[in-house]
């Protein structure tokens, strides 16, 4: 089947009242525009209300890519920021509401970075920026972004992705821990809450897929460890000559 008749068939889904997803047109239009299959192998399933996997990573299901978009509630030529880019879907739908040149995304994985600047320019919005980066530390060099939106779970928005929101600006994503729900925090602080979801939590640098040590807990053991070797003297150092050091 055609992909433009699925995704009209996929959208006018989520639009109905049974799911209740859509009601921003502007979203609806760009989800009916972006096409979905240059994200995902297969042409039929891309459409599909469910969620998918691409290089050890989530890929959101549409009806939870609408969720989220409602909440962040996008404006023509609103600068944004996409925290973890993944496969790149979520960017092209945000590059249709404000312009390719408005949107930027950020990996803390390198083949995601990979996959999602292919993809993007595959499907026509090569002028995205997508770069490598730890997803909590933002992309300073562009801000402040109107509107941040995080695609991993926090129990709080993370400090400096407030601080690159602009004056009236908006920061979605998944919060808490289990249960989790879409929240939008405003950058006076104020916040709204919407739908209950299920993410997975914001990875750390070391953790992402492809990293030599992916256990937070682990990774941090060794660094402790590390540190006490390097810090150990007098007796605990076998090699140090007592004599020489009291003459």
């Amino acid at each position: 089947m055609d992909p433009a008749v699925l995704r009209e068939d996929l959208v006018d889904g989520l639009e109905s009242p049974s799911k209740g997803v859509l009601t921003d047109e502007a979203v609806a239009i760009a989800m009916r525009d972006v096409p979905r299959h240059e994200f995902l192998e297969d042409d039929h399933s891309a459409y599909a209300d469910r969620e998918h996997e691409v290089l050890e990573t989530r890929v959101l299901a549409p009806s939870t890519v609408g969720r989220l978009f409602e909440a962040l509630a996008l404006e023509e030529g609103d600068d944004v920021l996409i925290v973890g880019a993944g496969v790149g879907y979520t960017a092209a739908v945000a590059a249709e509401i404000v312009g390719e040149q408005r949107v930027h995304a950020v990996d803390i994985s390198r083949p995601l970075v990979a996959e999602a600047r292919t993809n993007l320019e595959r499907a026509g919005y090569e002028g995205v920026l997508v770069d490598r980066r730890d997803g909590a530390d933002g992309l300073p060099e562009y801000a402040p972004f109107d509107r941040i939106l995080l695609e991993a779970a926090a129990v709080d928005p993370p400090r400096p992705l407030m601080d690159q929101l602009a004056d009236d600006g908006r920061l979605v994503l998944p919060r808490g821990t289990q249960p989790q729900r879409i929240a939008a925090v405003d950058a006076d602080g104020s916040s709204e809450v919407f739908e209950a979801v299920s993410f997975d939590p914001l990875l750390l640098e070391g953790e992402q897929s492809g990293a030599v040590e992916r256990n937070r807990t682990n990774r941090e053991d060794l660094e402790y460890a590390r540190q006490r070797a390097e810090s150990r003297t007098g007796w605990e150092q076998e090699w140090i000559e007592w004599d020489d050091r009291l003459r």
